[in-house]
């Protein structure tokens, strides 16, 4: 099969197209034609690496929608030919992929497939983060940190959907603002001294909750915005450093921080994902719930792809189709 391999940490350069072998299945798993894999972030940060982590060669990606092609005996809940999304074991980035049955969802009959194929990662975290880590209410103001990109169009959907009082989002550059308004963000503004634009806007008031998956200086700005009881939740550093947070910012305004990892769940709880699954794809279903995708590459042009991810230019999700 072909692959899109690492054989050392570094810039897009060192992504190389590959032939390689098949990866063989055991109990518990099943193989999967790829049709379509996504970029995301966290494809960047390993990529770039931890030299502790080290084990070339390495496949990247964190998602996969595809067809089964094999399962490990009849005692398997799949079926070749079933259309499906997973997370697979060893990378997606490859013709075929191996996937633990836990971490694999059968796509229903009336959800589109391509619709689907672009969101396994940021649908199911988003929804997670918007139905069990925090639950939006009618009274809620909302800030939604890179609200154009692939997690926060899910978010800012999900939000409106919901029922927040104020949508807020933000983003690197004004141009990206059209597609946060449009999937129904009521203010947006770019991270330059965002924190007193949002007091502005609210009168004082601040936002009930944060979703921030950039941390370093925004995790630690968006405190001068984040009203007594409210939360701000913490997914990711797409900054590449931690934000500071000090505990006199808590207790004393009676603030609280969660934090959440989509990794972290597939490794330690997948059933949390299966309890949600039914109800992801049924927004999925809905023709009013977009899927905004940037651009469309080939697995050979994986490059680009990444150059594209890194350059924060784009808007949506970023799709391969194998």
């Amino acid at each position: 099969m072909k692959a899109m391999m690492i054989n050392e940490f570094g810039p897009a350069s060192v992504l190389t197209y590959v032939e390689c072998p098949k990866p063989a299945i055991s109990a518990g798993e099943v193989l999967i034609r790829t049709a379509y894999t996504s970029v995301n972030y966290a494809d960047i940060k390993n990529r770039i690496g931890n030299k502790a982590k080290a084990n070339f060669p390495m496949i990247l990606g964190l998602d996969v929608a595809g067809v089964i092609e094999e399962t490990f005996d009849s005692s398997s809940l799949f079926k070749k030919g079933d259309r499906v999304i997973a997370f697979p074991r060893n990378g997606s980035y490859a013709e075929y992929v191996v996937a633990n049955e836990q971490l694999v969802f059968k796509i229903p009959n009336d959800v589109s497939f391509e619709k689907v194929a672009a969101v396994p990662t940021v649908s199911f975290l988003s929804y997670i983060l918007t139905h069990q880590i925090v639950k939006i209410s009618s009274e809620d103001i909302v800030l939604i940190h890179a609200a154009s990109g692939g997690v926060g169009t899910m978010l800012v959907q999900m939000a409106k959907k919901l029922g927040a009082k104020k949508i807020i989002g933000t983003v690197s550059d004004m141009e990206k603002a059209s597609i946060a308004y449009e999937l129904g963000a009521h203010h947006v503004l770019t991270y330059d001294n965002f924190s007193a634009q949002i007091n502005e806007y609210t009168d004082n008031r601040g936002v009930n909750i944060v979703f921030d998956s950039i941390a370093w200086n925004i995790t630690e700005e968006s405190f001068n915005c984040l009203a007594p009881y409210g939360t701000l939740v913490q997914f990711g550093n797409s900054s590449g450093k931690a934000g500071h947070i000090k505990t006199s910012d808590l207790h004393n305004s009676c603030r609280n921080v969660k934090g959440f990892s989509l990794g972290t769940t597939r490794a330690v709880k997948p059933e949390m994902l299966q309890d949600v699954a039914q109800d992801v794809f049924a927004l999925l279903k809905d023709e009013n719930f977009l899927v905004p995708i940037a651009n469309v590459f080939t697995l050979e042009d994986m490059q680009k792809a990444h150059e594209l991810m890194e350059s924060r230019q784009h808007q949506g999700k970023i799709l391969i189709k194998v």
